[in-house]
């Protein structure tokens, strides 16, 4: 099995197992009458980001592997796990608001509004260079671009309605 793979199934895993754990935190705050924002765009991010990733098992199959690159995609891991750390059962992949509740402001938050989409944005550009696929990271960083500019419009309305100042 070759490095490309491992890596490749790795952060297959990883996602698989990110969505269970939204999909989990979801439900459960739904139940405490979360209000969803911004659905209609949520399938769009859905199929970029599995286009992204049977794109990179299409191309990146048996490839040597940067390991300069792969240092910084992990870097990137520890960014994950330090936000999703920081919103606990609050971290899903859509856009909920949970009246009564304040604003995280611990962990990245103190520093960067969105931080979880920095990361997506670094991971989305980093794993496509750790297999020298440059052309591919700048489509797919241009894609997620724009995606980005809707989702976080959504996003910054839905905090505005929930959190007023």
């Amino acid at each position: 099995m070759t490095l490309s793979i491992v890596i490749l199934a790795l952060v297959t895993a990883q996602r698989v197992l990110e969505l269970a754990i939204a999909r989990r935190n979801t439900r459960r705050l739904l139940a405490r009458g979360a209000v969803e924002s911004g659905a209609g765009h949520y399938p769009l991010i859905v199929v970029l980001h599995a286009a992204w990733l049977i794109g990179l098992w299409a191309l990146a199959w048996g490839r040597p592997a940067s390991l300069a690159w792969l240092g910084v995609y992990l870097v990137l891991q520890g960014l994950r796990v330090w936000t999703m750390a920081s919103l606990g059962a609050r971290w899903t992949t859509r856009i909920l608001t949970l009246p009564g509740e304040s604003l995280v402001r611990r962990g990245p938050y103190r520093f960067v509004w969105h931080p979880n989409y920095v990361v997506v944005a670094g991971e989305l550009a980093v794993l496509p260079l750790v297999f020298n696929l440059p052309l591919y990271a700048l489509v797919f960083t241009a894609l997620n671009a724009a995606m980005l500019a809707v989702r976080i419009r959504a996003e910054n309305r839905a905090l505005a309605q929930a959190h007023p100042r």
